[in-house]
């Protein structure tokens, strides 16, 4: 059992939704940041990245005929909302936090700089990650990939709703579905095991960051995972 020292949280817009399946629920967003807390108290270093995808997916858009540039724009200001809103839930319970933005806007949040970034966590903020990289054509997991890098994360956190590992199929449909407790990056690849997206997969893999794919819906989860229990998949450089 390893317990982190610096982690980055990925959440999935989804997550912020709670039942209703779209846009942000309030009780939901307060539960996480619980347990958020609560990992906090572990004295590990949080930096989080929100997804998009309760309030729009740059990715439908595209496809619905809007041009792809403006359509994922659209996708960061939805992590934006997200990220204002997580912020709000974290500093009701007392957690200080900062809000940093890959695109400019000094109204909400701090724009991005790696080194405040670092000294936030040093300064036992949690840092929230706004706006993906700011550019189109790039996923928030990428957006998590390449943060936790540039931060010197020990591990990107991936919570999921439901989901307590990597399968090789959809156990959902498939009873016989294999769990791995253990996967390397390049059987991920390999096997075409959609975790993340092969840019965020790549730069994990070349960056050497270990990412440990959960279900965030058992309570406590994120706090387990940041104390490096054994309650998920871990994908790694050399797997096993």
């Amino acid at each position: 059992m390893k317990k982190y020292k610096r982690v980055l949280l990925k959440i999935s817009g989804e997550a912020l939704a709670g039942e209703k399946g779209f846009g942000i629920d309030p009780v939901t967003v307060a539960d996480i940041a619980r347990q958020i807390k609560d990992a906090k108290l572990l004295g590990v270093q949080i930096a989080i990245v929100c997804g998009g995808g309760n309030i729009w997916r740059g990715k439908t858009g595209s496809e619905l005929g809007m041009e792809r540039a403006n359509a994922d724009y659209m996708g960061m200001l939805a992590t934006v909302m997200n990220g204002m809103a997580l912020q709000n839930a974290l500093e009701d319970i007392g957690v200080e936090t900062r809000l940093q933005t890959a695109i400019e806007m000094k109204e909400v949040a701090e724009i991005y700089i790696r080194r405040r970034a670092i000294r936030h966590l040093e300064k036992d903020r949690i840092v929230i990650f706004g706006a993906g990289l700011g550019s189109p054509f790039f996923t928030t997991d990428t957006t998590a990939a390449l943060r936790a890098a540039e931060i010197n994360a020990d591990v990107i956190l991936m919570a999921k709703n439901g989901v307590d590992g990597v399968y090789s199929d959809d156990p959902k449909i498939n009873p016989n579905a294999k769990k791995y407790n253990h996967i390397s990056y390049l059987d991920v690849l390999n096997e075409d095991l959609h975790i993340m997206d092969q840019t965020a997969i790549t730069l994990c893999k070349d960056n050497d960051i270990d990412l440990c794919v959960f279900n965030m819906q058992e309570d406590g989860n994120i706090a387990r995972a940041c104390n490096g229990e054994s309650i998920e998949t871990t994908i790694s450089k050399g797997g096993e």
